[in-house]
């Protein structure tokens, strides 16, 4: 029984309330945008953060978590820098390098105890031609081990065996963007492209990778997808070997009699990238200090080589989109304390306004609850609007953010129903304050005031 008539007091105090609110648009409506817009920025917040967090994590999957990243570094020394006598030739001599090779990654395998296994690169742009169409791909030499340190699965087909990586055998697999272009609506497997001048038998397709331009750009990450990956020692073999092609003197003299000039040797390393896999991530910095040293050491103190740590970029830019996202609630709070001062503002005007209203309804039996109950009826009413608009406003804010700027935003349930009750709360907590002051007015003060 007493359950019902509380449900039936505030039946009819959310009923009034609207009829007040309905009669006060305009002013509802400016009440209520300080909500709409905390609201819509605390969405939009959550949408900017799931979609940064989903974007580390890929990328922190194509990366690897273990891994250190070494490049190479590629000799273009003006050409015009002149040796003044032979004792400058002879210091050059001294600090000649061999350039990043398979036997570094050999030895750092065989004398760095923190490494789980190494994988080194061949990159070469090159094209691929198939019944009379040519695509530009990245022809990419790899051993069995890039595959595992780039997370790589295959879709279909196999990987490299050890018979065919061994034996230079004239295989190869691709990216799905490849297969798409090519064979378009059939399988590769088992079938034939050629290369460059070099037919390779297809046997394997990986697994499609999602890869933003902006992984691209900032982690050096190819598109994994337009790729046709070979055996390493099939690309030295029936492709190109620099240690063998690239002349191996560093210093030369020009012909005739005139000045000695030095002569950059462009692009002398045999492999394009060296992938090092440490068996665990505290390990990470020490090991890529030793790596440096003993790359040093083997490269005759020359610094021709780089050596980054991805996973300390992707910390960088999630400390970074943390920032952005602290900022962006700072924000909100700031709105969405703005629109409970508003709602505060606009119910103590109403207060001072229906002061005679107040007198009459307790001198005909209100109690300070049924007051309080029709004053905070009306500030929830007002939030919960302003709620409902705001999500809308943050859902198609998020689309927008994500179509104009490229940033994904991932909309979840968890984000709208927390903007819901914070909506509600907000209605709640500074209805108080007005709801008290009219419950605490005497009939006869209120009913003599004018």
């Amino acid at each position: 029984m007493i359950d019902k008539i509380l449900v039936e007091k505030l039946k009819s105090n959310f009923s009034e309330a609207f009829l007040l609110i309905k009669a006060n648009k305009f002013r509802t409506f400016l009440t209520a945008l300080g909500i709409i817009f905390g609201v819509a920025a605390v969405i939009t917040m959550l949408a900017i953060g799931n979609g940064a967090e989903k974007e580390i994590l890929s990328q922190l999957e194509l990366v690897g978590v273990n891994n250190i990243v070494v490049t190479p570094i590629e000799d273009k020394e003006n050409p015009d820098s002149a040796s003044e006598d032979d004792e400058t030739e002879k210091e050059e001599a001294k600090k000649f390098s061999k350039g990043l090779d398979i036997l570094d990654a050999q030895s750092v395998i065989d004398n760095i105890p923190s490494i789980k296994t190494v994988s080194p690169e061949i990159i070469m742009n090159t094209y691929v031609i198939n019944n009379g169409k040519q695509n530009a791909v990245k022809l990419i030499g790899v051993t069995s081990n890039f595959f595992k340190t780039s997370n790589i699965n295959i879709d279909k087909g196999k990987f490299f065996s050890e018979y065919q990586s061994t034996n230079a055998l004239p295989v190869c697999i691709i990216g799905r963007k490849v297969e798409k272009k090519i064979f378009t609506g059939e399988s590769a497997i088992g079938k034939y492209i050629k290369v460059k001048d070099v037919w390779l038998q297809v046997i394997g397709v990986i697994e499609e990778k999602l890869i933003s331009d902006k992984a691209q750009e900032n982690l050096g990450i190819r598109d994994l997808n337009q790729d046709v990956y070979i055996p390493i020692k099939t690309f030295l073999v029936r492709y190109k070997d620099r240690k063998v092609i690239v002349d191996n003197f560093n210093v030369r003299r020009n012909r005739g009699n005139g000045p000695k000039k030095r002569i950059p040797r462009g692009n002398y390393h045999q492999i394009d990238k060296l992938t090092v896999q440490v068996n665990n991530s505290n390990e990470l910095k020490a090991t890529a200090e030793v790596l440096s040293k003993m790359l040093k050491r083997r490269h005759n103190d020359v610094l021709d080589f780089e050596i980054t740590i991805p996973i300390q970029l992707l910390k960088q830019q999630q400390k970074t989109k943390q920032i952005f996202n602290i900022v962006l609630s700072i924000i909100a709070s700031i709105s969405l304390l703005i629109g409970g001062i508003g709602i505060m503002n606009i119910m103590l005007a109403s207060v001072l306004e229906r002061t005679k209203e107040i007198g009459i309804i307790k001198a005909i039996g209100a109690t300070q609850e049924d007051i309080i109950l029709q004053f905070l009826s009306e500030s929830i009413l007002i939030s919960l609007g302003g709620g409902i608009i705001g999500i809308f406003v943050g859902i198609i804010g998020a689309y927008v953010i994500e179509i104009f700027s490229g940033i994904e935003t991932i909309l979840s349930l968890n984000s709208i129903l927390i903007s819901f009750v914070i909506a509600v709360s907000i209605g709640l907590v500074f209805g108080i304050l007005p709801a008290k002051s009219a419950a605490n007015k005497r009939p006869i003060e209120s009913l003599r005031s004018e």
